[in-house]
């Protein structure tokens, strides 16, 4: 096997680092305990001050490894996903890409999309070093139970963008137990949960562990209502549908809801139709934009036809739930809104489309403010309330809009 891949290492720029820790304290860096870098740019992702770069840096040495029976010499001192991409393997940024690629889409060991079998063990790609003498088995083994990293077990006020407005409340009680699942396949400059989003370090969980913890969360706070979101929830299919199934056997009464919170670009029909038979009831779906330079700039990719792809596959999920699932599953659509990210136009194109698929789709107005990277400056309470007004106007028969005192509506 032929390698054929430029190695990378990622330099600081001391001069824009605030000593932050997140480097150290959320980043599962797989060279620190040996003081070299790998080059997988973990850090670079999650630093919101930009500190991080990664640089060419060719290795002077060579290790053997085997990958599914084949032996090839690649560089030391890299990740075993960059080992494989140097080898021709296609890192897939949809799961339904090039047959035999690998779907890594989060690139810090949050998701486990990419878990392979290595020396008998199963682990992130992304996030392993490769050795001398390595063995590598692409596929894991088939009796593997998948896992990922899930955190922030705790009780939700107002719960998310698919919680419906009749159970919201005023945000003085807790309507839902919640988790978070990390690893995104976005890279939002604005990112509210970008901790989440960007850590990597964490014992990851199999699904049963997960819905054994949120389950006792629930019973913990007396709420009937369960949810994961994140990060983004959807990355790793296998996972999330056996979650969903595992809480349904733990939580058989007829009050409680499994609901999902995504971004939707994951989301193919067959996936949706998994999740439902799965046990889901409710699923918030944000449609960042309806132009893509616009979802471009809301998410922070830079590949315009992913990009594209990605924005598509959440609008046509929209669509597929509520002309298929309409009577099982509730669904709910956050716009974001910031003048500084978008305009009044767009999302009340955005409102008008949703209104063509089902005028009684919940919509509610996101209030996007300065978070992570983004020092854009979060709209008034007033100016969202005139948003609300606007995308009512459309149609819509419940539109609420999210403000600094809560959620106003419908």
């Amino acid at each position: 096997m032929y390698y054929n891949y430029m190695a990378y290492i990622a330099v600081h720029h001391q001069e824009k680092c605030k000593r932050c820790g997140v480097c150290v304290e959320i980043v599962d860096c797989p060279g620190s305990a040996k003081e070299i870098c790998l080059g997988c740019g973990a850090c670079v992702l999650a630093c919101p001050n930009e500190a991080m770069e990664l640089v060419e840096s060719p290795r002077e040495k060579e290790v053997t490894i085997e990958v599914d029976g084949m032996f090839a010499q690649v560089p030391e001192q890299i990740s075993v996903k960059d080992a494989l991409i140097g080898l021709g393997y296609q890192i897939n940024a949809l799961p339904s890409e090039s047959p035999g690629g690998i779907f890594a889409p989060c690139d810090v060991g949050g998701c486990w999309s990419c878990a392979m079998e290595i020396n008998g063990i199963v682990k992130p790609a992304c996030r392993t070093e490769v050795k001398n003498g390595m063995k590598i088995r692409v596929e894991p083994p088939k009796e593997y139970i998948p896992r990922r990293i899930v955190e922030g077990f705790l009780g939700h006020p107002v719960g998310g963008v698919g919680t419906p407005w009749r159970v919201k409340g005023d945000g003085t009680s807790l309507v839902e137990a919640a988790c978070f699942a990390t690893g995104c396949n976005f890279r939002c400059p604005q990112c509210q949960n970008w901790i989440l989003t960007y850590k990597g370090s964490g014992d990851p969980l199999t699904p049963g562990k997960a819905a054994e913890k949120l389950t006792s969360t629930r019973r913990e706070l007396g709420v009937n209502r369960l949810l994961i979101s994140g990060g983004e929830c959807t990355l790793n299919r296998p996972w999330l549908v056996q979650f969903i199934k595992e809480l349904r056997v733990l939580n058989p009464d007829k009050d409680a809801h499994f609901h999902v919170d995504t971004n939707g670009s994951l989301l193919t029909h067959d996936y949706i139709d998994e999740l439902v038979d799965a046990g889901m009831t409710d699923i918030g779906i944000d449609l960042k934009a309806l132009e893509t330079s616009t979802f471009m700039l809301i998410t922070g990719l830079k590949d315009r036809e992913l990009a594209e792809k990605y924005k598509e596959i959440a609008w046509e999920a929209v669509y597929y739930l509520a002309h298929n699932y309409s009577d099982k599953v509730f669904v709910g659509v956050g716009i974001p809104y910031n003048r500084a990210l978008n305009s009044i136009t767009e999302i009340t194109h955005i409102a008008a489309r949703i209104c063509e698929i089902d005028p009684f789709i919940q919509v509610t107005a996101l209030n996007y403010g300065p978070a992570f990277r983004s020092h854009i400056t979060r709209p008034e309470d007033k100016e969202m309330e005139a948003v609300r007004t606007i995308l009512k106007g459309t149609g819509l028969k419940v539109v609420l809009s999210q403000t600094t005192q809560g959620y106003v509506g419908p």
